[in-house]
């Protein structure tokens, strides 16, 4: 079916796009057969390198306690930046410049600093000035530098969101006397949150994967810095990178899975459910106007 965007293909540009797939296809599975060769010569396929994966031990000592660390870490980071970005993302929006741009120096300052940067920052800070205890303060500080880092960023995607609806609905609201934050809060959001939901979800993963950086510098014993744990003890790098690697896509795949779902449900519930006029409707509305008789709709009240 074509479009403004898109022709639809004709039988050459099948062809082509036929023998492209069959080509990157081939492509992939010699790719896959060279690191299956590579591994299996360097003696990484052995079945005693994988071995620990099937038993209790390196789970319940290792990657579980690292992976409830990781999603422990995450979920706060989650649950104070997404408040925490809508509230600077409105007021970027505010009438007052006394809002408006002390909210954009800060979202634009944090926005410009590596998040490991304000790991280490608050990890010193919390250090030197708090009394935060030693197995407490790396948690405290990963999770200070993922919610000011992502709620910055956030921030600007809820402002985007806004931007990006029609200027008539903010001008219909206005018309029917709604304060601005009532048009804010019962036409604008609502509008906005199905628009900017994929890029909110792609930032929450972004969440997940940065925790992995608390255990790189700061010590913050999530689950690669557990992994790490592991293959000391196993000898086995290559196959427990994997085994985490596969743990991250499979926690990330359920988070989008799930964001998706969520933005289907809620364009369904916002689909109009009203009944449409036709011409002849309208002709007796408005022969019930000129007549001076209120016009009835079809359960019989006046309209």
């Amino acid at each position: 079916m074509s479009s403004v965007l898109y022709d639809t293909p004709g039988p050459r540009a099948k062809q082509r796009n036929v023998l492209l797939s069959v080509v990157f296809f081939v492509l992939l599975a010699l790719l896959l057969w060279w690191v299956w060769q590579t591994m299996d010569d360097k003696g990484q396929l052995r079945w005693a390198l994988w071995k620990p994966f099937t038993e209790s031990q390196a789970w319940t000592t290792y990657l579980l306690p690292g992976l409830s660390n990781t999603l422990k870490a995450a979920a706060l980071a989650m649950v104070i930046a997404l408040p925490l970005g809508a509230v600077f993302g409105i007021a970027r929006l505010s009438d007052h410049q006394w809002v408006r741009i002390p909210a954009g120096a800060v979202v634009e300052f944090f926005r410009a600093i590596p998040v490991l940067l304000l790991m280490l920052f608050a990890n010193a800070f919390y250090d030197l000035y708090t009394g935060v205890s030693s197995e407490q303060r790396p948690l405290y500080a990963v999770v200070t530098g993922l919610v000011l880092y992502n709620a910055s960023v956030l921030a600007e995607i809820v402002r985007a969101g806004i931007l990006s609806l029609p200027r008539g609905q903010s001008e219909a609201a206005m018309a029917i006397g709604l304060r601005k934050g009532q048009t804010m809060t019962n036409i604008l959001l609502p509008q906005a949150v199905t628009a900017m939901l994929p890029a909110i979800v792609s930032q929450l993963v972004v969440i997940v994967k940065d925790t992995a950086l608390g255990g790189v510098m700061i010590g913050f014993t999530e689950l690669l810095n557990t992994r790490g744990t592991l293959a000391a003890n196993y000898g086995n790098v290559i196959q427990s990178f994997v085994v985490v690697a596969v743990i991250y896509i499979v926690l990330n795949f359920i988070l989008t899975s799930f964001a998706s779902w969520l933005e289907k449900r809620l364009r369904r519930s916002k689909k109009s459910t009203g009944a449409v006029l036709g011409a002849d409707d309208v002709e007796d509305i408005n022969a019930g106007e000129v007549g001076g008789t209120p016009a009835t709709g079809a359960g019989g009240g006046t309209i």
